[in-house]
C-alpha cells in the first residue's frame, strides 16, 4: 500500500452510521463494534502516516526551543523573556485545544488537520524573519495554533485506526512526536547555527509535506465518521462512578504536571545549564539535548503496550515514581554522568505520556476529543507557563538551582495509589 495515489491508505476501520454521532463515538465505545476492530486489527499505513505527521510536526515545535541561545544573543534577551517565548507557543496550544477537542466531538473535521498545519507554515515562515521580540511572540503563537488543531483530532484518528490496541496505536503516535522533539536540537545545530535565523524559512518544506500527508489522511478519515443523532453509551458494570472519575482525572493530571513540568526544565533550559557549568559550546549543548530528547522519544513507545498488558495503573507507578532516583543525582552528576542520567530519565519519564492519555480516555470515552484535547492542552500549558516561571527563577537563583528544585517532581507519582482499577477489556 502506498500513501498517496488512488490506492487505499489501508483496510478500512468501519464505523457504522447507527453508533457514530454527534458527540463522535470512537469504535471502543460499543463492544460489537471494539471487537471488529481488534479482528481487523490496526490500519498500520494510517498509524504509520499520523505518526509520521506527529513526527514533522513536533520537529517544527521543537526549533523554536532550539534556537533560543540564537535569539537570545542575537536580541540580548534574559531567561525570563525566553521562557516569554515558550509561553506564547504553549499558551495557544494549551488554551485551544480542549475547545477544538470539544467542536470536533459534535463533529468530527477530517480536513481541519491539514488547514491546521498551515498556521504552523507561516508560523516557521514570521519567525525566520521577525527582527523585534513581540513578532517572534507571534510567531511562536501560530506555531502552537497549529499544534492546537493537530493534536486532538489526530489522536482520535490513531485510536480509530488501533484495532482495539489502543495504547499501542497511542504510543506509536507519540512515537513520531517524541523523536520530532528530539530531531529539533540537530536539526538547529547543523542548519540555524550556521547558516542564522533565516535558515528558520526552510523548514516551512516540512509543514508542506505534512500538509500534504494528512490532507490524505483526512480523504481516508471522512468515511468512517457520521453526524447523527447521539446514542447513548452503555457504563460497564465495573467502570468507576462519577465520583471516583473526578478523582482519577485529578490524579492523572497531577501526574501530567510532574512529568511535564520537568521535561519541560530540560528542553527549555539544559542547554543553558551546560552551557553555565560546563563550559561547552552551544552546538555540543544541543548534541547532549539531543541525547535526553531522543531517549524521552524511546520511552514513549514503550508504554502503551506494557500499559495494554499490564495495566495502565502500574505502568503510571513506575514510569513518575521511577525517575525520581535519577532526577535527585543529576545535579550533582559531571558531565557525562549528567548525560547517562538523562537517559534513564528520559526513557522513564516518557513512558507514561501514553497511559496517562488512554486512561484519561477510558474514563470519558463519550467526550474522547475534549478529553484528548485538556490532556494535550494541560501538557502543553504546563510546559509553557512552567518554562516561564523556571525563567524568572533561573534569573534569581542560578540556573542550577532549578535542576535541584525540580529533581522532586517525580515524588508526585505516588499520587497513583488513588487510582481506580479498570475493567479489563478497556485497561
Amino acid at each position: 500500500m502506498v500513501l498517496f495515489g488512488n490506492a487505499p491508505l489501508n483496510k478500512p476501520v468501519i464505523v457504522s452510521e447507527e453508533t457514530l454521532t454527534a458527540p463522535v463515538v470512537v469504535p471502543d465505545a460499543v463492544p460489537g463494534l471494539a471487537a471488529k476492530a481488534a479482528v481487523a486489527g490496526p490500519a498500520y499505513i494510517v498509524l504509520t502516516g499520523i505518526s509520521f505527521s506527529h513526527f514533522l510536526n513536533d520537529t517544527m515545535q521543537s526549533l523554536i526551543a532550539s534556537v533560543y541561545p540564537i535569539l537570545k544573543d542575537a536580541y540580548a534577551l534574559d531567561y525570563g523573556q525566553i521562557g516569554m517565548i515558550t509561553l506564547a507557543f504553549q499558551f495557544t496550544a494549551s488554551l485551544l485545544q480542549p475547545v477544538v477537542g470539544h467542536f470536533t466531538d459534535k463533529k468530527a473535521q477530517p480536513f481541519s488537520l491539514a488547514i491546521g498545519m498551515g498556521f504552523t507554515f507561516f508560523g516557521l515562515l514570521l519567525l525566520s524573519v521577525a527582527a523585534r521580540y513581540p513578532v517572534i511572540l507571534i510567531a511562536a503563537a501560530l506555531v502552537g495554533l497549529g499544534s492546537a488543531v493537530f493534536h486532538p483530532e489526530s489522536a482520535r484518528i490513531a485510536r480509530l485506526a488501533s484495532g482495539g490496541r489502543y495504547g499501542f496505536a497511542q504510543s506509536v503516535f507519540q512515537l513520531g512526536g517524541s523523536f520530532g522533539t528530539s530531531m529539533g536540537p540537530v536539526l538547529a545545530a547543523l542548519i540555524v547555527v550556521p547558516f542564522g535565523q533565516p535558515s528558520i524559512a526552510w523548514f516551512s518544506s516540512i509543514a508542506f509535506l505534512a500538509i500534504v500527508i494528512l490532507w490524505r489522511i483526512g480523504v481516508w478519515y471522512k468515511p468512517q465518521i457520521a453526524t447523527k443523532k447521539s446514542v447513548a453509551i452503555e457504563r460497564h458494570p465495573d467502570h468507576p462512578d462519577s465520583r471516583r472519575v473526578k478523582i482519577a482525572l485529578a490524579v492523572l493530571v497531577a501526574l501530567l504536571f510532574s512529568k511535564q513540568l520537568y521535561v519541560s526544565s530540560l528542553s527549555s533550559y539544559y542547554i543553558f545549564y551546560l552551557i553555565d557549568r560546563f563550559q561547552v559550546s552551544t552546538q555540543a549543548a544541543q548534541l547532549y539535548l539531543f541525547i535526553f530528547l531522543a531517549s524521552n522519544a524511546a520511552g514513549a513507545f514503550f508504554g502503551g503496550p506494557l500499559g495494554d498488558r499490564y495495566g495502565r495503573k502500574y505502568v503510571l507507578w513506575f514510569s513518575i515514581l521511577g525517575a525520581l532516583p535519577f532526577t535527585l543525582a543529576l545535579p550533582y552528576a559531571g558531565l557525562v554522568g549528567s548525560a547517562v542520567l538523562t537517559v534513564f530519565i528520559g526513557l522513564i519519564l516518557s513512558s507514561a505520556t501514553s497511559s496517562i492519555i488512554v486512561f484519561a480516555q477510558e474514563l470519558m470515552p463519550h467526550r474522547f476529543g475534549m478529553i484528548s484535547g485538556v490532556f494535550f492542552g494541560v501538557a502543553f500549558g504546563i510546559g509553557g507557563l512552567g518554562a516561564a516561571v523556571l525563567g524568572k527563577l533561573a534569573d534569581h537563583t542560578g540556573i542550577a538551582f532549578v535542576y535541584h528544585l525540580c529533581a522532586f517532581l517525580p515524588a508526585l507519582g505516588l499520587l497513583a495509589v488513588f487510582l481506580p482499577k479498570m475493567p479489563k477489556q478497556t485497561r
